[in-house]
């Protein structure tokens, strides 16, 4: 076996729907069944989701107060008054700004753009900056992406005579800052019908409303914030994205061509992958680390040559980010560790002295990602004591919400359901933590910690040839609300097992399936996924959650899965009889556990068949004593612990088991499979460790033979060398066989052992040889090694699937 990471979820459409729009629309039966998985209802609205254009944008004056911002906006136009547009850091801010100094330039306005640092002055609107526009001559303040939570700030603004709109798509505050105008989809009482604009996407309506067209050339900074800050690709977000896109495959922006090249990418295939994974990651670098100014001129420097060397300062930048989250992220690893062993397991807060407040959010996003929990990660300034940080959600824990219920100790925060930022005292981070845990005890269950995975369809390889896998681009662009397909295959074959990569990180498997006489293959490539290659067995089948690609290289083009999540529902057998290096592979292994489950990671299991094997144990290949739990099969079959690693364990909760040695009846590898009821992998090794060898097992006669020598010699020197090799001539047993028989004796208390002679008992008690547990060893010896020698790893998987499957029909005809 090997569990997935994720619960896997099957999505069900309606059968009739779903043929009524492949019959309407002309579409493979598969687009069909997953717009139907995107509540798509009638034709009409799939035709929008597929085809939609211009003709689909809403009023923009359908937006709360976009009537006086756009009055006062031209009149401040019309007077040559100067206007400022005050965004925020992030790429969200940043496409925002840009799109407003595109807007007021061809408008013909007198205007510049500020973007706080996020070191020196933090998020949003500050009493220093209004000072300073007030000192500058400005006379209207337009914010785009921040403000709405700005209360006081902006009624410093009124008493400095400072005209302010609020352009923002963050979560009201009960109470709302008293500007000449609040555009936020979300406000309460806004008939605005989509409320799921990102701050650029606001802002692109006020360029509609300003224009009284809809601005198409201003798409792409509407895309790029979009995808971005995360926004749901639904609605009037997917129109922008999609619209976006298309213009950024020839961007008349020299900011947008110098990006896209640094990044890498074919301008002719940007996708909004590209956005969220190269370009938002570049332009979010100049604000986590410098100042965003610099990725505001970028986006709107018309000079080719500025803007491939902003470009490249940019990539720089992110380079240097990628260092900075790498290490944090090592250190955050281990405070969240800490902080689970206390007990706080529900939400991890994490905070330390001088960490870059500027990629907190990634550092948590990395931590959601390991964890599966609601994370905040916090940079404490060592002066003032103050905690900033930022926070990412897991589906049903709102975190804006939650950080309202301990506003108490916050000094400032803001966000939406699944990402926030916040501010507040270090010595509140004691309390703050306890209440987010018990805020999160009452909301989410245990299975909530598990992360889902939504299945779109279950299908087979042949139902997925290269022409249907082109037509799901008909439901692109993919991102949040509207992810890319996933599809589930079982019962895969599997051909091939390696990993890719400079430090072997990612996996590649090549699959095969048949169905009704066709059989098809395919690649499948996971991502970090490396470590897994180990716990799968070559014969197993594989079950396969992921999306579906076209691979194209030399020109030929071939299907591809690339993977989210794989399970394995069979027990897996890794056949190490015979092999070497045992003490490597089991290093390995453990090794591989660890990185695939992290803290929870299982120990491998061993297993000893017999107690005289645990004497021999320790000096074996493996040389680990204590180290790693085994367990002694006793002459009732059940198990003991051999050590203390195993007493502090369960033997049935064991998914990883050695079986070491060779069992000494058949009977007592079955009493094993039978008691490890949690075993997912088996690693058969069998080895000898006792002395005894071979499977011919001796005659009554030849017991008889030699006693009545022993009786005649009286003793026997079994290191002479030359007395032992003439008496096996005599007697036709080869030397093993006799050092056997002396063996048998001598457990039966027949003989003695005087130094190296061999000496019979004066008046040994009457035993029958059945009583040796030696004799009973090699009597069942022979089946024993039909089953574990002489059988391939297919045929003693099978067997052992077997035994395991009838304790099963026994347990439940017992329940």
């Amino acid at each position: 076996m090997l569990a997935p990471k994720a619960r896997w979820t099957i999505g069900n459409a309606d059968e009739g729907l779903v043929q009524t729009l492949e019959s309407e629309l002309q579409v493979d039966p598969l687009v069909a069944r997953l717009l139907v998985l995107r509540d798509i209802r009638t034709v009409a609205d799939a035709e929008q989701f597929m085809h939609g254009g211009v003709d689909y944008f809403l009023d923009p004056y359908l937006l709360d107060d976009m009537l006086p911002a756009v009055e006062r906006i031209r009149t401040a136009i019309k007077n040559n008054e100067l206007i400022r547009v005050y965004g925020d850091y992030d790429a969200d801010g940043v496409s925002s700004t840009s799109l407003m100094a595109h807007l007021l330039q061809g408008m013909g306005a007198r205007f510049d753009t500020y973007i706080p640092h996020r070191i020196r002055e933090g998020y949003g609107l500050n009493r220093a900056a209004m000072d300073q526009a007030k000192d500058q001559g400005v006379d209207l303040l337009i914010t785009v992406d921040t403000g709405i939570s700005a209360v006081q700030e902006i009624a410093y603004c009124q008493e400095l005579g400072l005209d302010v709109i609020v352009t923002d798509h963050h979560e009201p505050p009960e109470v709302l800052p008293q500007a000449l105008a609040v555009i936020n989809p979300k406000k309460p009482g806004c008939p605005y019908p989509y409320k799921h604009l990102a701050g650029v996407g606001v802002a692109f309506k006020l360029a509609h409303a300003l224009l009284g067209r809809l601005p198409e050339e201003l798409l792409e900074f509407a895309a790029l914030g979009t995808v971005a800050d995360l926004m749901p690709l639904t609605g009037e977000n997917r129109l922008i994205v999609k619209m976006g896109l298309q213009r950024m495959q020839d961007s008349a922006y020299a900011g947008f061509r110098a990006l896209i090249g640094v990044s890498g990418i074919d301008n002719k295939e940007v996708t909004a992958s590209h956005i969220g994974f190269s370009l938002a990651p570049r332009i979010n670098a100049s604000g986590r680390l410098e100042a965003a100014d610099i990725a505001v001129k970028l986006l709107t420097t018309t000079d080719e040559q500025e803007a491939e060397q902003i470009a490249y300062e940019l990539d720089m930048l992110n380079k240097e980010r990628q260092l900075i989250v790498e290490d944090m992220v090592k250190e955050a690893f281990v405070l969240a560790e800490e902080q689970q062993a206390k007990g706080l397991d529900k939400v991890i807060v994490v905070a330390k002295e001088q960490w870059n407040v500027g990629v907190v959010g990634i550092v948590a996003s990395k931590i959601v990602e390991k964890f599966y929990r609601p994370t905040l990660v916090l940079s404490i300034d060592p002066q003032t004591g103050i905690a900033k940080g930022s926070a990412r959600s897991i589906a049903g824990f709102d975190l804006h919400k939650a950080l309202t219920a301990c506003e108490e100790w916050l000094d400032h925060y803001g966000g939406h359901q699944a990402a926030a930022g916040m501010s507040l005292n270090k010595r509140h981070l004691d309390a703050f933590t306890q209440k987010l845990n018990h805020l999160a005890a009452e909301v989410l269950t245990e299975q909530d910690y598990i992360p889902l995975l939504k299945v779109d369809a279950v299908c087979s390889l042949p139902d997925v040839p290269i022409a249907s896998i082109e037509q799901l681009e008909k439901l692109a662009p993919f991102g949040m609300g509207n992810p890319a397909p996933k599809f589930m295959f079982t019962d895969l074959q599997l051909g091939e097992i390696r990993t890719m990569g400079k430090e072997k990180q990612h996996l590649k498997l090549a699959l095969s399936q048949a169905k009704e006489e066709v059989s098809c293959s395919v690649e499948a490539v996971g991502f970090g996924k490396g470590s897994l290659a180990s716990l799968i067995a070559p014969a197993a089948k594989v079950d396969v959650l992921g999306e579906l690609s076209i691979n194209e290289w030399n020109g030929v083009r071939k299907p591809q899965i690339v993977m989210q999540d794989l399970r394995i529902t069979h027990m897996q057998l890794f056949d190490w009889r015979g092999a070497g290096q045992l003490s490597a592979k089991l290093s390995a292994l453990e090794s591989n556990l660890a990185s695939v489950n992290g803290r929870n990671a299982f120990t491998p299991a061993i297993v000893l068949f017999d107690e005289a094997d645990a004497a021999g144990f320790t000096s074996t290949a493996f040389q680990l004593g204590d180290a790693v739990p085994y367990w002694i099969v006793q002459d009732t079959e059940q198990l003991r612990p051999g050590n203390d690693a195993a007493k502090r364990l369960s033997f049935d909760h064991m998914q990883d088991i050695i079986l070491y040695t060779i069992p000494r009846r058949v009977a007592s590898l079955q009493s094993v499979l039978h008691q490890a009821r949690g075993m997912m992998r088996c690693y058969p090794v069998f080895t000898e460790l006792g002395p005894d060898s071979g499977s011919t097992l001796p005659s009554r006669d030849m017991f008889k033979m030699l006693y009545g020598t022993l009786q005649k010699e009286g003793s026997l020197n079994v290191q002479d060398v030359r007395l032992m090799s003439s008496f096996s001539k005599r007697s036709g047993l080869s030397p093993a066989m006799i050092q056997f028989i002396l063996s048998v004796f001598e457990e039966l208390d027949f003989v003695e052992r005087q130094g190296t002679f061999v000496k019979l008992q004066a008046s040994p008690a009457k035993k029958d040889l059945t009583a040796s547990r030696l004799y009973q060893h090699r009597l069942h010896r022979q089946e024993v090694e039909s089953i574990i020698m002489y059988s391939s790893a297919k045929e003693l998987e099978q067997w052992m699937a077997e035994q395991i499957k009838k304790e099963n029909h026994l347990l439940e005809e017992i329940i």
